[in-house]
């Protein structure tokens, strides 16, 4: 199967260094994501679509910003894969869990959580699991290595990883030929707890009352497969 990776930030790039798959950047081709004309001339060459771009900025009021990027041109490059026969693998978030039940598995229901992200994440995951014949779907979430800040929360708990390890995992889920929607994250942690691993000098502190504590995620469908 050929591959193509929409998106060179921090996930992109390091599926292309594990991999050495295709990727087109915004920047480097000159495409907008909101327009499916502007770039669906490079999604006829390969097989299997895997989507990386998002607006991650978690808890911004520009609403219409992540209904375009987050929901509607997701729904759009669904519909056109669709069409011609080609699979999708989207990256979605394990925030979509945010105040529902600890350790979620794929079959619980998510509580929207307060913001606009993750009303528009999950409704695009609903959208693809409705409307598409083949798709992957992973909910996750990753961090730079090494952790480059210098405090990190210790009151919030959830199964991310760095951004190489999280790259593996879907990678080895692709070749399992996995389909559907999946959990994927490793062992429970604060992100404090993470973030000593690879810094040393990063100092404990308490999140902000926007964020969730708890993200955990069931992970016995994903672990089943690898």
């Amino acid at each position: 199967m050929s591959f193509l990776i929409l998106g060179d930030g921090l996930l992109g790039k390091e599926l292309v260094r594990q991999t050495n798959w295709d990727f087109i950047s915004r920047k480097k081709n000159k495409f907008d994501f909101n327009n499916l004309d502007s770039y669906k001339e490079f999604l006829l060459k390969y097989d299997t679509i895997i989507n990386c771009i998002a607006y991650t900025n978690t808890y911004s009021d520009d609403k219409i910003k992540m209904y375009n990027i987050n929901y509607k041109s997701v729904t759009e490059l669904c519909d056109f894969l669709k069409i011609k026969n080609k699979k999708l693998i989207h990256i979605s978030t394990d925030y979509v869990y945010a105040h529902s039940n600890n350790f979620a598995s794929e079959n619980d229901l998510p509580l929207i959580s307060k913001n606009w992200y993750t009303y528009y994440k999950l409704l695009a995951d609903e959208y693809i699991m409705l409307k598409s014949n083949d798709y992957l779907i992973f909910r996750c979430s990753f961090k730079p290595y090494p952790f480059p800040y210098s405090n990190a929360w210790i009151d919030q708990i959830g199964n991310f990883d760095y951004v190489n390890i999280i790259s593996t995992l879907i990678i080895k889920s692709i070749q399992q030929n996995a389909q559907g929607l999946y959990n994927l994250g490793t062992d429970t942690k604060s992100i404090y707890d993470l973030a000593k691993s690879s810094n040393k000098n990063v100092l404990g502190v308490l999140k902000d009352n926007l964020a969730p504590n708890n993200i955990t995620m069931n992970l016995k469908k994903i672990k089943e497969i690898l």
